[in-house]
């Protein structure tokens, strides 16, 4: 299948230094037993939480990752602008402003030639109002696009709207996964054009957390209302990644697989 196939790996949502550390000790083992041809990865919270910085970035790719995808955190440290000025593998949703720094897309060659065009794009339903209707982008940017293989990061909120994006795409690109929520879901699929959907990849991070946070600040928020200094998770953590097979000369995706990986036993997991 290898031969037919283009293998991508992406994983969810990297929650700071802990996730960023399982990351490293994971990646070369998974890179060992999956052999994926592009490993993509969301690090938009691999900053303390909350946003992205150069050293976190350049920790993320070191270890093995082609291209970081982001979403409405991407700027919430203020050396962010600049990195994704200087950097293109790392990419910012497409339908923020045509001013705000970076781009929302990166074309990934490999050594063999083939092209794969890597998109992050942001929902409006419970987010942020400033970025444009994310359908009406992709309808007008999809038109331009020549590669076969497509991969799409779907940074949203809302279950329905990630949904109604996966039907509107499918069979016009070969991959639409989910990220924001943190939450891994169960509905990993192939649709019935050829598109790889998933709601949401889930997060590298602490599985007793609030979405990488100690629980303990969120839940002293959720009773009194106030704001408390949120800390990122270190216990139980977790790799959540989504392995999809696409069929290099149709774009299609043709094996899709779930995969939840814990530190406490990523070698018997991975077979090590």
């Amino acid at each position: 299948m290898q031969n037919k196939s283009f293998r991508i790996v992406f994983i969810g949502d990297i929650c700071g230094r802990y996730g960023r550390r399982f990351l490293g000790k994971a990646l070369p083992h998974i890179r060992l037993k999956f052999s994926p041809n592009l490993v993509i990865a969301n690090g938009e919270n691999s900053a303390g939480g909350l946003g992205i910085t150069r050293k976190t970035a350049y920790e993320i790719l070191e270890c093995g990752v082609d291209v970081i995808t982001g979403g409405n955190h991407i700027w919430d440290k203020k050396e962010s602008s600049e990195l994704l000025k200087d950097e293109p593998r790392i990419i910012r949703p497409m339908n923020y402003p045509p001013n705000v720094p970076g781009n929302g897309f990166y074309v990934f060659k490999t050594e063999d030639h083939i092209e794969v065009m890597i998109i992050n794009i942001q929902g409006r339903v419970f987010m942020e109002p400033v970025v444009d209707n994310p359908f009406v982008i992709m309808e007008n940017f999809l038109s331009q696009v020549k590669q076969k293989i497509v991969f799409i990061d779907f940074h949203a909120e809302a279950t329905a709207e990630k949904q109604a994006m996966g039907f509107f795409l499918d069979g016009r690109v070969s991959a639409i996964l989910g990220t924001h929520t943190h939450v891994q879901t169960a509905d990993l699929r192939i649709l019935q054009n050829g598109t790889a959907y998933q709601t949401d990849v889930g997060m590298t991070g602490s599985l007793d957390s609030v979405i990488g946070m100690e629980y303990d600040a969120v839940i002293r928020k959720f009773l009194t209302g106030i704001n408390h200094k949120f800390e990122v998770g270190k216990e139980n953590i977790i790799l959540d990644m989504s392995i999809i097979d696409i069929d290099k000369s149709t774009g299609k995706a043709i094996n899709v697989q779930p995969l939840r990986i814990y530190e406490s036993t990523y070698y018997t997991q991975l077979d090590f």
